[in-house]
This record gives C-alpha cells, sequence and structure tokens, in this order.
C-alpha cells in the first residue's frame, strides 16, 4: 500500500461547485466553467500514489493548481470530490477531532513566507507543534534543541527569530515541522522566496536531511531546476491537471506532450540523462564458459559491430572481444575466448552514471561502456556515439556521420 493514494480528485472554488463539477466531468474547458458558473477549477481529476520515503514533487507555473492540490491533503482546502488516503485513512471523511490529529502527528506542513511567531525564540518556535500536542515544555525544548542541531542551527536556539537570516528563518520553519516526527513533510514552495545561493545550500539540506530521516516528502515548485535536483519523481500540472508523472529522466528523455517538451528543452540533460537511459541492452553478450568464436563472428555480423562483451554464467561481466583478434582465434581452431579478452581497458558504470560523467571515460573509442549493476552483472552497454550526441545535444545520426569524416 502506498503511503498517500490520490483519486479522482478535484478541487474547484465558487458557490456553484456542483454545476461546475458536472460541466468538467463532461469535458467542458476550465475557462469555460469560469464563464460559465464563475466558478474557478483549481485541481482536475487528479490520480496518482506516493511512496512510503520519496520525495514527491509537484510543479507547474503560477495558477496551475500546485499549491492547492497540496492544501488539499491536510484539508486546509475541502476538496469538491473525490478521495485522499493517508496510510489508507480517507482524509475528506475525517471527523474534525480526526483531521486535528493527522495534522498533529502525521502530516507536517513547510510554508513560503516561513510563518514563525516573531514574540518567541528560535527554539520555542521549534517546540510549538510539541506544545500543541501538549507535551510538556521541558521535553518539547529538549526534542526541539534536538532537530536545531540537525539542521545546523545549534547555537541560535534562545536568539530571537527576527535577528537570523531567510535561510535560517527557513530552517527553523523545518526544524519546527520535524520535530514533531510527522510520517509526512509537505513543503509548499518553501524555498521559493530564498536568495539563490541560500536557496541551493537548503536544498542541499534537505538531500542530505532526507537521507537520514527518510522522510515522505511532498514539495511544491515552480522551478524546473529545484524539481529535477529534489524529484525522485515529478508531477507536472498544467490548469489543474496532471499531464506528467515521471522521474526527473523520464521526463527529460520522454516528455508527454508539447508543453513538458517546452519545460525542459533548456535543461543540462547531461547532468541529469543516465547511463541506463542511454545503454543499449541487446549486447550480443557471450558467455565465456559456453560460447565460442563461431557464435561471436555471426552475432557481430547480425549486429553490426566489431566488438561485442562476455559475461560469465552469472553474467557478471567480464570483458569485451574484437572481431580481429576472434578470426585470428578461429583460424587456429581454438573456442577459449579467454585467450583474447580484453578485461582492464574499459572501467565498468553504474545505470545512474550521468551522461556528463561518462564521456571522460572512454579511454578506447572502439570499446563500449559496461554498465553493471551492484553484483557487476551486465546491464547493457553505452557507446561512445550515443553519450556524446547527449552531452553535446546533437543527433546520435549526426554524431556518426562526423565520426565517420574523421571529426571526432
Amino acid at each position: 500500500m502506498s503511503k498517500i493514494e490520490v483519486k479522482d480528485l478535484y478541487l474547484i472554488f465558487g458557490s456553484k461547485r456542483k454545476q461546475a463539477l458536472e460541466l468538467v466531468k463532461k469535458g467542458v474547458s476550465k475557462d469555460d466553467v469560469l464563464k460559465k458558473t464563475k466558478c474557478t477549477v483549481a485541481v482536475k481529476n487528479a490520480n496518482f500514489s506516493i511512496e512510503q520515503g520519496e520525495i514527491f514533487v509537484v510543479m507547474g507555473l503560477s495558477g496551475s493548481g500546485k499549491s492547492s492540490l497540496i492544501r488539499c491533503f491536510n484539508r486546509l482546502n475541502n476538496p469538491t470530490s473525490g478521495s485522499i488516503l493517508v496510510n489508507g485513512h480517507d482524509v475528506l471523511k475525517m471527523s474534525e477531532e480526526e483531521l486535528r490529529q493527522l495534522r498533529r502527528t502525521e502530516l507536517s506542513m513547510v510554508f513560503q513566507h516561513f510563518g514563525l511567531l516573531p514574540h518567541r525564540s528560535v527554539v520555542a518556535n521549534t517546540a510549538f507543534g510539541l506544545e500543541i500536542q501538549g507535551v510538556p515544555e521541558s521535553e518539547s525544548h529538549e526534542k526541539a534543541r534536538e532537530m536545531l542541531k540537525t539542521v545546523g542551527l545549534e547555537g541560535y536556539e534562545d536568539m530571537m527569530t527576527g535577528e537570523l537570516s531567510g535561510g535560517m528563518q527557513q530552517r527553523v520553519g523545518l526544524a519546527r515541522a520535524l520535530t514533531t516526527n510527522p510520517e509526512v513533510l509537505l513543503m509548499d514552495e518553501a524555498f521559493s522566496a530564498l536568495d539563490p545561493l541560500i536557496r541551493t545550500n537548503m536544498q542541499d539540506e534537505l538531500i542530505e536531511l532526507q537521507r537520514k530521516l527518510k522522510k515522505t516528502i511532498v514539495f511544491i515548485t515552480h522551478d524546473l531546476d529545484e524539481a529535477l535536483k529534489l524529484g525522485d519523481r515529478i508531477a507536472i500540472l498544467k490548469d489543474g491537471e496532471i499531464v506528467q508523472i515521471g522521474t526527473p529522466e523520464e521526463i527529460l528523455v520522454k516528455p508527454a506532450d508539447d508543453y513538458v517538451r517546452a519545460f525542459v528543452e533548456n535543461v543540462d540533460r547531461s547532468m541529469i540523462v543516465t547511463a541506463s537511459s542511454l545503454m543499449f541492452k541487446n549486447t550480443g553478450k557471450l558467455i565465456l564458459e559456453k560460447d565460442g568464436p563461431s557464435l561471436a563472428l555471426r552475432r557481430m555480423r547480425e549486429m553490426g559491430v566489431n566488438r561485442l562483451p562476455v559475461v560469465d554464467r552469472e553474467n557478471v561481466f567480464l570483458g569485451f572481444v574484437r572481431d580481429n583478434d576472434v578470426v585470428e582465434l578461429k583460424k587456429k581452431d581454438d573456442r577459449d575466448l579467454n585467450k583474447i579478452l580484453i578485461s582492464d581497458v574499459m572501467p565498468k558504470v553504474a545505470p545512474d552514471t550521468p551522461a556528463a560523467d561518462l564521456l571522460p571515460l572512454f579511454i578506447d573509442k572502439q570499446l563500449p561502456l559496461p554498465v553493471v549493476d551492484d553484483d557487476g552483472k551486465l546491464l547493457g552497454v553505452a557507446v561512445h556515439s550515443s553519450v556524446i550526441a547527449e552531452v553535446t545535444g546533437r543527433d546520435r545520426e549526426e554524431i556518426i556521420e562526423i565520426k565517420n569524416s574523421g571529426g571526432i
């Protein structure tokens, strides 16, 4: 079961929500619904799930419905229709007391403008959520100090929040949200009010915190670079409707439509796209203990290549063999591929290695890069032309043409 499941969710603002809902379900556009009913469709038929420990980013332009969507999770916005399940319990069916308990213990929120209490000290702000739960001051302040240390604010506990920089104030807001030990952290444009350098630092700190705490985080942003950096998966909204959900790499490599394609066209893909997307899975691999030169030559001819990877019976990568060497071995009526195995030229790479890090590894352009898992088992091979095409933004066919003419 997913940590959060959103099913058939609609959020409509206005006095004629029922009429507007009927219209939008019939396919009437957001603009036409507004004209006919004076109602605004903020979220339209949202369906997705969020897994435990995932950073799920919801992004879109201003007015796309992203903040409206996240505020449905704790019912700061009351959805018009649908369901939101947190740990299997429908938030929309909760009583006021159940909802208060959900907000106090399971969901915490970090806002764009910090929401700190200026008359309270840093530690008192951080402990506020625990105080609401009725935790004694000595205990709540002790836990608050521990969390402030975690977010790098040790030594600032007794200062007033107005004495802190914007980045430090946002850390207080983050510490306050985490002090209650929530299962889910909702972050609504949490870093967008910060200066660019501070914002980058806060993103890095959130990633580091997530490694330690492994919370489920729903992060709202209008910034694609931020979404790509933070998100395990990203949902892109347009006019209240989700147009694509995927990993950063999936969204860059396979945009769902022209809207998403326009979003990602200026992104440095080489830092996001990885070996797993660039590699060829059909490698024509040979098994060292089983296959010989005749099979190797036939596969090279069928695939139009002059080298093949070699693995053992457990699919662990061992090296490559080249066509000239295979021919010589066959002339000697020898089947032992181990005698011509090239095993120490190319480094092995993990599937999540960015394209930008692959290019310097092509010591010998005649050999591809083996992509292997943690056990050294072959997943595929990345070839020089595909990697350089990704890094330079050229088509692979164009790269091959340039290479054949002596340009690369």
